[in-house]
C-alpha cells in the first residue's frame, strides 16, 4: 500500500533526509587512500547518533553496520571492514539512511578515491546523471515506469547496464515502503505518481552485464563479470510543484 505524506510529515522527512545527506557528505570527504571502510562507517554512525537520530541500516534485516560501503565491483550492501582498505583509483559507493522523528532519509553516492581511470569517471558521471533524469520524471500524474524508462534509456545509450535484481522503493515511516521503483521500465506503465508520495530513486549501474551475484555473507552483491559498478540515490517527494529532493545536505 502506498502511503501519502502530509505536509507535516514531509517536513519531518526533510529533517531525516538532511541528517542522512550530511552523513553521506562527511563519509565522502573521508574517502582517501589508506582509510578502511570500517573507519568510514564509524564516521557515519557517530554523526547520525550525534544528531539524535538512528542509523537506518544498523541491524536492519541483520545488517551489521550503519552504512553499506561498496568498493569497485561491489554493487551494493558492502559490509564495512577493518580489512577493506581504500586505495587510490578505487570508486567507493556509500549508502546511508537516518531515522529521525519517525521517518527515514535514504541516499547514496559513489565517490572517487583520488585520481580514477577515465572508464571509472565516465561510469560515475553517467550513473549520477541517470539519477537526475529519473528525478525529472517524478511528477504527479506520471507513472513509475516513466522514471525507470528515463534511467534505463540514459544508461543504455552509453553502453552501460542497469541492475535488475535490486530496485528503488518507497520511503517514509518505514525504510522500504511501496511502491518498488525499478531503474528500467516502460513509459506510462506502473503505479501512478500522486502528491504526497515519497520514493527513493537509486540507479545501480554496471560497466558490463547487469547480472549480479550475492556472496556467502548473504549481503555483499558484486557484478557477475567483475566489472565496475556505481550507485547514486536520493529520497524524493512527489508534489504539485514537481519533484522535491529530500536528501539535501546543509550548505
Amino acid at each position: 500500500m502506498v502511503v501519502l505524506k502530509t505536509s507535516r510529515e514531509l517536513k519531518a522527512m526533510r529533517e531525516a533526509g538532511r541528517i542522512s545527506a550530511n552523513a553521506l557528505k562527511l563519509a565522502g570527504e573521508a574517502v582517501e587512500p589508506g582509510i578502511t571502510t570500517w573507519e568510514i562507517d564509524e564516521i557515519v554512525r557517530k554523526y547520525i547518533e550525534g544528531q539524535g537520530a538512528v542509523p537506518s541500516f544498523l541491524g536492519y534485516g541483520g545488517f551489521p553496520a550503519s552504512a553499506c560501503i561498496s568498493v569497485n565491483n561491489v554493487v551494493i550492501h558492502g559490509i564495512p571492514s577493518k580489512k577493506c582498505v581504500v586505495k587510490k583509483g578505487d570508486i567507493v559507493s556509500i549508502d546511508i539512511g537516518a531515522h529521525f522523528n519517525g521517518f527515514h532519509g535514504d541516499n547514496a553516492w559513489t565517490f572517487p578515491c583520488g585520481d580514477i581511470s577515465e572508464e571509472a569517471r565516465a561510469l560515475l558521471d553517467a550513473t549520477r546523471e541517470s539519477l537526475f533524469e529519473g528525478i525529472k520524471m517524478a511528477k504527479a500524474g506520471n507513472r513509475i515506469g516513466d522514471i525507470g524508462s528515463a534511467v534505463q534509456r540514459y544508461v543504455e545509450a552509453r553502453n552501460y547496464s542497469v541492475v535488475r535484481d535490486f530496485v528503488g522503493h518507497g520511503v517514509g515511516a518505514k525504510l522500504h515502503e511501496d511502491p518498488s521503483v525499478p531503474n528500467f521500465g516502460t513509459p506510462g506503465r506502473g503505479v501512478r505518481l500522486l502528491p504526497g508520495m515519497t520514493i527513493a530513486i537509486e540507479p545501480m549501474v554496471n560497466a558490463g552485464t547487469y547480472e549480479v551475484e550475492i556472496l556467502s555473507d548473504e549481503w555483499t552483491t558484486v557484478t557477475a563479470d567483475g566489472k565496475l559498478s556505481a550507485h547514486f540515490e536520493h529520497s524524493v517527494a512527489i508534489t504539485p510543484d514537481g519533484p522535491q529532493i529530500l536528501t539535501l545536505p546543509d550548505d
